[in-house]
C-alpha cells in the first residue's frame, strides 16, 4: 500500500514539469521498438526501489516507466512526437494512471505482451556458507562474470544502424529454397536456413568495434545475497534476469542454492533442530559439572548435570536454543549428546575427588 500510495504522489508530481520522454531512456527520437524496450529494461531494473535505495530512485523508477509506457504504444508515441506531453494529455483527457509496477510486472514476464521473446537460459550455483551465517542471518556481496549486451550497438552487432542490409542471398527471410535430385528428371525443393546469415535476414558489413561483431561483452555483475535467520538447506535465492543477456532472448535467472558448511566443530542441523556433541571426564559423568557452551551466535549456554551422566545414551534437550525457525519469531531444540572420555591413567585429583565423593574423605581408600 505504501509502494502504490508513493506511486500516485510522484506520478502526479511527474507531470508538473515536461520531461523528455526520449532523454528519460536515453535514446534517440529515431529509436525502434527494440532500443525502447532495451533501454526500460536496464533503466527499469537499475532504479527499481525494492534494489536501489537511493533517495531519488523510486522518482526516477515512475519518470522511465512513463515514459516506456508512451514510446513503447506507437499511437501514443506518434502523438507526442507531434504535440508533445501537453497533447498527450488533452488526448487522454488528463488522465494518466497507469501503475509503473504493473508495467514491470508485465515486462518480466508478469502479464501477455504480444511481443514477448523467450526466456533464455538460467543458472545454478550451489553455495556453502557457514552454519552461524544460517543461524544469525548475513549480508553477502559477490561478484558474477556474465554477458551484457554491447552499450555501443545494443546488440545488433554493427558499427551503427547503416552497417545493417538485407541479406542478399535470402532477401531477408532468412531460408532459402534449395532443389534436390532425387531420380533422374525428378527433383525434390526443400527450404533450409540460409548459410550466410545464419536465418536472421540481416547481415552485417562493418562490425561493432566494441565487441568485435560478437554483440555481447564481459561484466563483472555486483549482486547481494541476503541471509534470513533459519534458511532451510537446499534454499534457493533467484537473482530475476541476472544471467546471461542476449539480442535473442530475455536473460535468464541466476539461482544460488544454501547449503552449510559441515566442518563447524560440533555442530549439526536438521531442519530447526541443534545437536551439539560435549565431551566430558569420568569424574563429570559419575558426579555432575556445570560448564559453559558458546552458541553460534557468542550467546552462552550453561551445560548443568547433577547426577550419573551414562556415556552414549543420554542426550540433554534445551527448549528454544536450536535454529530460528524461518520466517517465525520462534526456535528450535538444542540436543546434547555427551561423550565419556576414559583416562589411561587417573591424576591423583580426581581420585582424590572420587574419594571423597564415594567414601566421605576416608584416607584408607587412597589405593583408588
Amino acid at each position: 500500500m505504501f509502494r502504490r500510495t508513493i506511486f500516485v504522489l510522484l506520478a502526479l508530481a511527474a507531470f508538473v514539469v515536461a520531461a523528455d520522454f526520449y532523454k528519460v531512456l536515453g535514446v534517440h527520437k529515431s529509436a525502434s521498438d527494440k532500443d525502447i524496450r532495451y533501454a526500460y529494461k536496464k533503466l527499469s531494473k537499475k532504479y527499481h526501489p525494492d534494489k536501489n535505495k537511493d533517495p531519488d530512485a523510486e522518482s526516477k523508477f515512475v519518470e522511465i516507466a512513463q515514459a516506456y509506457e508512451v514510446l513503447s504504444d506507437s499511437n501514443k508515441r506518434q502523438i507526442y512526437d507531434r504535440y508533445g506531453e501537453e497533447g498527450l494529455k488533452a488526448h487522454e483527457g488528463g488522465q494518466h494512471t497507469t501503475n509503473p509496477f504493473d508495467i514491470f510486472s508485465n515486462f518480466f514476464g508478469g502479464g501477455h505482451r504480444a511481443e514477448q521473446t523467450r526466456k533464455g537460459p538460467s543458472s545454478l550455483t550451489e553455495f556453502e556458507l557457514p552454519l552461524e551465517d544460517m543461524y544469525g542471518g548475513a549480508s553477502i556481496d559477490f561478484q558474477l562474470r556474465k554477458n551484457v549486451l554491447c552499450d555501443h550497438c545494443r546488440g545488433s552487432g554493427a558499427a551503427s544502424d547503416g552497417d545493417i542490409h538485407t541479406c542478399s542471398g535470402c532477401n531477408g527471410a532468412g531460408v532459402k529454397l534449395v532443389k534436390q535430385q532425387i531420380f533422374p528428371g525428378m527433383f525434390a525443393q526443400s527450404q533450409v536456413t540460409c548459410n550466410e546469415c545464419n536465418g536472421r535476414g540481416k547481415v552485417v558489413k562493418k562490425k561493432c568495434p566494441h565487441c568485435d561483431g560478437n554483440k555481447v561483452v564481459q561484466h563483472t555483475q555486483e549482486l547481494n545475497l541476503e541471509i534470513t535467520p533459519g534458511m532451510p538447506e537446499g534454499h534457493e535465492v533467484v537473482f530475476e534476469g541476472e544471467a546471461d543477456e542476449s539480442p535473442d532472448w530475455d536473460a535468464g535467472d541466476v539461482v544460488i542454492r544454501l547449503r552449510s558448511k559441515k566442518d563447524k566443530g560440533s555442530w549439526r542441523r536438521k531442519e530447526s533442530s541443534l545437536y551439539w556433541r560435549e565431551t566430558i571426564g569420568v569424574d563429570e559423568a559419575l558426579l555432575g559439572f556445570e560448564r559453559n557452551l558458546t552458541h553460534l551466535d557468542g550467546h552462552i549456554v550453561p551445560l548443568v548435570r547433577k547426577g550419573v551422566t551414562q556415556p552414549g545414551s543420554f542426550v540433554q534437550v534445551i527448549k528454544g536454543e536450536g535454529m530460528p525457525e524461518w520466517e517465525r519469531s520462534t526456535h528450535g531444540d538444542l540436543f546434547i549428546e555427551y561423550n565419556v572420555v576414559l583416562p589411561l591413567e587417573i591424576p591423583s585429583q580426581t581420585r582424590r575427588k572420587l574419594v571423597e565423593a564415594f567414601y566421605g574423605g576416608d584416607g584408607s581408600h587412597d589405593e583408588l
